[in-house]
């Protein structure tokens, strides 16, 4: 773990640097947060058309938001150490952003069946609602649902891999569990605090035994000093949940809707 340890200022300005050439012309930008949710992946490099970006980064390793500019990259993914050899990859697409969106992309699946799997993120909510949506990248987990401990789903039948639309709710502090569709409680989620004014996406991760939740803030409407909204992640002082935050960032960009799978080489 040597380099992902590095500040998230670093990483972007790394992210920056790859895009300069040519691609930086493009003034309009979209925004692309990575997280790596594969629980028996080695740690991995990452190349952006053709220049090493980042190295070392683990399980667990979330980028917060990164701008990115709109358009098509090539984005290769090698196991953290190797040499870098052009169709070696253990992951490689040709992928693409649009111009005013965000992207989470969760590189999911055990080891021998890697995948992305990619969904567009809200950047907006009704004022003083809150809204929140799961991700099921857990990949020996089965069907769940996730509501009030004892009451209501408010999602039901989240199969891997998969992310579910947003449900906007009422703010507050909310007693939640993940649970099996027959009402057995897989993990528990109490004194979960859904703020106002601001967008959550929650993913349960690692093996089913190990079960963990990665909760992130997609957007929070807080005035930032020019007035404008701001967005990216929350802190774990902000919240009661479960938050499996990890330091360091992926560059990969991904286009919506894009899911892709390419098994690591031993």
């Amino acid at each position: 773990m040597k380099k992902i340890f590095v500040s998230l200022s670093v990483a972007m300005a790394l992210v920056l640097s790859v895009f300069a050439a040519g691609v930086m012309a493009d003034s309009h930008t979209a925004k692309v947060r990575v997280v790596h949710a594969s629980p028996d992946a080695p740690a991995v490099d990452v190349y952006v058309n053709g220049d090493l970006t980042l190295e070392d980064v683990p399980f667990k390793a979330d980028s917060g938001y990164l701008d990115v500019p709109a358009g098509a990259h090539n984005v290769e993914v090698f196991a953290a150490g190797s040499e870098y050899a052009e169709g070696e990859a253990v992951l490689q697409a040709d992928l693409s952003v649009e111009a005013g969106k965000a992207y989470t992309v969760a590189a999911a699946n055990t080891l021998d069946s890697l995948e992305f799997v990619v969904a567009e993120d809200s950047m907006s909510v009704t004022e003083g609602k809150t809204k929140i949506r799961v991700g099921h990248l857990s990949p020996d987990a089965p069907a769940v649902d996730v509501g009030i401990i004892g009451g209501d789903a408010v999602f039901s039948g989240a199969e891997f891999p998969g992310i579910t639309d947003y449900a906007e709710l009422d703010a507050g502090t909310y007693d939640l569990e993940i649970r099996l569709p027959d009402g057995t409680q897989v993990l528990p989620l109490e004194a979960t605090e859904l703020k106002a004014d601001t967008v959550y996406s929650v993913f349960a991760i690692n093996t089913a035994d190990q079960l963990e939740v990665l909760a992130l803030v997609d957007y929070e409407m807080a005035a930032s000093p020019n007035g404008m909204p701001t967005t990216g992640l929350g802190t774990p002082e902000q919240s009661q949940m479960n938050w499996v935050l990890a330091a360091g960032a992926l560059a990969l960009i991904a286009g919506s809707g894009v899911v892709l799978r390419r098994r690591f080489q031993n």
